[in-house]
């Protein structure tokens, strides 16, 4: 049994590695982290349930995700202006939402009713796209890969499989900037949040933008652990630390970032439909769970 030092858990060595290997694998197809999972994995089954969670669940994300948008960005499936559009939305949301998360959300079960409420949300949006029903629009005789990008301040259009996709720029801002509170407030950095958005409202197909919300994630989550880190000091009165426990973030890094680099080579050969069952599955029966335990004490 091996000892995380800031965190306290006590597990074997290779169990956060092979966890996060086996999460990111799947959870990376469909364009988030899996840092959705992980945080619940570790407050239920490691028994980390303190503010310094989500910096840590962050810091999971900076050193899984590189692997898996390197693999997108060599397929050429990366949409760089609605990457950095998300990345600047996102940011000063999660500000706040790192502040709300230490002044009002410290405790483990009002976190728990928090976390739970919002892993039933996003999966509730992933099974409305999969009821709508209906294909991906693809042109058969195109390539499967992102072309004929044009960002503009009204809109943002391009091209995925000889179709052409239009994004109206002020509501995905918008969008993003309420994805970063709640991101900063769970620890997931706001990937798995907006994903589900851009393919239901936005009817974006998932094998397009799932590049493009692992580099948001991963983008935001370094902003996010700088500025938890930065409050540790201010936050140190309270008797609970806000730093991430460094050692255990990269032991959930190290095994998400193989995951990842295999999710993201495989998911071309996965249908969409399947992806978000998967999704569905993982995402809103952990926050049923959380609910239910919250009403059960």
């Amino acid at each position: 049994m091996f000892q995380f030092g800031i965190s306290g858990v006590e597990t074997y060595w290779w169990l956060p590695p092979l966890t996060a290997f086996a999460i990111s694998c799947f959870t990376s197809m469909g364009g988030i982290s899996g840092a959705v999972l992980i945080l619940p994995f570790q407050v239920s089954v490691l028994g980390f349930v303190g503010p310094a969670v989500s910096p840590t669940n962050l810091l999971y994300n900076i050193i899984a995700i590189p692997s898996g948008v390197l693999r997108y960005v060599r397929e050429k499936r990366m949409i760089w202006p609605l990457a950095w559009t998300i990345v600047a939305a996102t940011a000063p949301g999660l500000f706040i939402g790192a502040l709300v998360r230490i002044r009002f959300l410290s405790g483990e079960r009002p976190f728990k009713l928090f976390a739970g409420l919002v892993l039933i949300y996003i999966g509730y949006r992933i099974l409305e796209t999969i009821l709508k029903g209906g294909v991906e629009k693809r042109n058969i005789d195109a390539r499967f890969e992102v072309s004929d990008v044009r960002f503009s301040v009204q809109a943002l259009r391009y091209q995925f499989n000889g179709v052409e996709y239009t994004i109206v720029s002020w509501r995905l801002f918008l969008l993003a900037f309420i994805v970063g509170m709640v991101g900063g407030i769970y620890g997931i950095g706001g990937g798995a949040i907006i994903a589900p958005f851009l393919v239901g409202i936005f009817n974006l197909p998932v094998h397009s933008i799932a590049g493009v919300t692992l580099f948001g994630t991963w983008l935001t989550s370094l902003v996010g652990v700088l500025f938890y880190t930065g409050l540790s000091s201010v936050a140190g009165g309270t008797g609970q630390s806000v730093a991430p426990d460094w050692a255990l973030g990269l032991a959930f890094g190290v095994g998400g970032a193989l995951g990842m680099f295999v999710g993201a080579r495989i998911q071309r050969f996965v249908p969409a439909k399947a992806i978000k069952v998967l999704l569905v599955v993982l995402v809103g029966g952990t926050g049923i769970k959380y609910i239910v335990e919250f009403f059960a004490r």
